[in-house]
């Protein structure tokens, strides 16, 4: 694998159609960005290639443009995986406004909708299928002959799917394509030695992309640490959100937590939303769309949910939780600094915590400072709720700890990933 140069300055030199150049224009694209002046000349001669970029980067047209392009010229379908229904739907609605002026035909195949109307989207022979790897493996398991004709295949945010447990999915899916003509496309944040093994099984001498070393994180990002305990949380979090006025999203290990979270906010008058697997795909894409709005200015979301979010202007990610292993951390602080602008990320870790930071660390290969505690006037208790019920034989959770010998990160049930 190589790695290539950042020479083109606009998008007409990059071997795109006139066709769609005008329609680039139309749509407000002027400038590509670093990962879309790499990949496309690439992409568009049928060359397998593994993309090195953070969300947000404009992925989504790096590998658009070439496949809509070929699928001009040569029969067959194209195919995009995805990890979760909110990204899946703004991929299907990038595609969309790129090619549905030339007859472009898309099926989107995600869990929280209707399988019927999917099964008639694909029996319509659509030219893209954007899908989440579970309701596809459901389709599969009643027409294996509907990937058939794939002729490009794109496996975005690769790293997060197969942190949810997506990869014997994947191969699955894998497996129903046929090799021959095929086109591999990869785009990751993180370069995991599980997405090099996938690679080399499944795709033909990629060439490999980068816009910034893997492993690091964007320079216009500021991070730093506050050794808090859990009780203190709250009261920190009400201090920042006092400083910091603009967007805030916010990030929670777990859906309870999140909820909980959520709550607290709202009591201290900051209107906040949440975004877990619990939410429904329309609150999800009501709490995303008023976040977006200005209408809540504060955004809690788990892990899980967290890779539809496509939002500018965010001021300040916090990690109210440490994630569960350190990519998770690039991915969650990648939300804000984007288009050339500044942002922040802070991070709130318990004493015993200290380990995870340096393994974090040692994966960005930056030193995260850590911040003395304001002095909080205001002690913030959260709301009381209803007790939870303890698990079978009264066993509490692990701690939230990379290195814990209990570690509950195991790869999710099929029942529940079949719905993302």
């Amino acid at each position: 694998m190589t790695k290539t140069s950042n020479e083109n300055l606009s998008f007409t030199g990059l071997n795109i159609l006139p066709s769609i150049l005008s329609q680039l224009q139309k749509l407000g694209f002027n400038k590509p960005t670093p990962i879309q002046q790499q990949t496309i000349p690439i992409a568009i001669t049928g060359q397998d290639l593994m993309g090195i970029a953070q969300t947000g980067t404009g992925k989504t047209m790096a590998f658009g443009i070439p496949m809509i392009q070929r699928l001009f010229h040569n029969k067959g379908t194209g195919l995009v995986l995805l990890p979760t229904r909110e990204l899946a739907a703004q991929v299907d609605q990038s595609l969309k406004a790129l090619g549905g002026t030339f007859g472009l035909r898309t099926a989107i195949i995600i869990g929280g909708t209707a399988i019927g109307p999917q099964t008639r989207a694909l029996a319509n022979r659509p030219h893209i299928i954007i899908a989440t790897p579970g309701r596809l493996i459901d389709h599969l398991s009643k027409k294996r002959s509907i990937l058939g004709n794939v002729k490009i295949l794109v496996l975005d945010e690769a790293d997060r799917m197969l942190d949810m447990g997506f990869e014997p999915d994947i191969k699955k899916i894998l497996a129903t394509i046929p090799t021959g003509q095929r086109q591999t496309m990869l785009f990751s944040a993180t370069m995991p030695e599980r997405i090099t093994r996938l690679a080399k099984n499944y795709m033909r001498s990629p060439l490999r992309v980068e816009v910034a070393p893997a492993g690091t994180t964007l320079a216009s990002i500021t991070q730093e640490v506050f050794i808090v305990s859990q009780a203190q949380k709250l009261s920190l979090l009400n201090e920042l959100l006092a400083e910091y006025g603009q967007r805030v999203l916010i990030f929670s290990r777990t859906k309870h937590g999140a909820k909980k979270i959520t709550s607290s906010i709202n009591a201290m008058g900051y209107p906040a939303a949440e975004i877990h697997s619990n939410k429904s795909l329309m609150q999800r894409t009501k709490a995303l769309k008023d976040f977006k709005s200005g209408l809540t200015r504060v955004l809690v979301a788990t892990d899980i949910a967290s890779r539809g979010i496509d939002v500018q202007d965010i001021e300040l990610v916090i990690n109210y939780d440490l994630p569960d292993n350190p990519e998770d951390y690039v991915h969650r602080i990648g939300r804000t600094g984007r288009a050339g602008k500044n942002g922040k990320a802070i991070s709130f870790a318990a004493p015993e915590q200290k380990r995870d930071i340096f393994t974090i660390e040692k994966l960005i290969r930056t030193r995260l400072p850590i911040r003395s505690l304001p002095k909080m006037d205001k002690i913030i208790v959260a709301p009381k709720e209803a007790p939870r019920k303890r698990g079978f034989g009264n066993r509490t959770r692990p701690s939230n700890n990379f290195h814990s010998k209990k570690r509950r990160h195991q790869p999710f049930k099929r029942d529940w990933r079949k719905n993302i």
